[in-house]
């Protein structure tokens, strides 16, 4: 049942952006619009409490509910940047808006868009990890934790390798090719 909901709380996620820009700009009914878009996170709040109701009527905590807090963490941490990218995306495409600013390439500014971009990762992983310590005090001493444990290593991975990008990019600033301005 966590996977289905987890997969609706995805297609909604989509359904729901999609419908939010198109009552924005085709409709040109931005209110509603962004009353639309900000049903989003409702569908994260609906997801943790079917989790914490599922663990707290005796299921055992496995990759399942791991996979629940990974989902919020990550809606928590990439939900605003990606609603953003799709904003501007459709704003260019279907109302005249200018054209999405393209990633920096080169010198500071690509080093500033990496550690920013890292950034929004480790809230995604940091927020996963807090709420998989949350389901493990829940569960307590009475069930197996291995699962949600197994989980957040991958969560301070994810921390771990998105740090060394951004740190990369600090130390060796790509360059442009020669003959090139920035």
């Amino acid at each position: 049942m966590i996977v289905t909901l987890i997969l609706v709380c995805e297609i909604g996620f989509w359904v729901l952006l999609a419908a939010g820009l198109a009552l924005r700009y085709l409709a040109r009914m931005p209110r509603t619009g962004v009353a639309v878009l900000l049903l989003e996170p409702l569908l994260e709040l609906v997801l943790l409490v079917v989790t914490a109701i599922d663990l707290k009527n005796g299921a055992s905590a496995d990759w399942k509910h791991g996979l629940a807090a990974v989902y919020i963490g990550f809606s928590v941490g990439l939900g605003h940047s990606t609603i953003r990218w799709a904003d501007q995306r459709f704003a260019h495409r279907f109302a005249g808006g200018p054209r999405p600013p393209a990633k920096p390439a080169y010198g500071r500014a690509r080093t500033v868009w990496e550690w920013k971009a890292a950034g929004r990762w480790c809230v995604a992983a940091a927020v996963a990890a807090a709420l998989l310590q949350g389901a493990i005090w829940y569960v307590g001493d009475s069930g197996d934790i291995s699962s949600l444990r197994a989980w957040q290593t991958k969560m301070w991975l994810v921390i771990g390798v998105n740090v060394v990008i951004a740190a990369s990019y600090t130390l060796w600033p790509k360059q442009p090719p020669k003959g090139q301005v920035q």
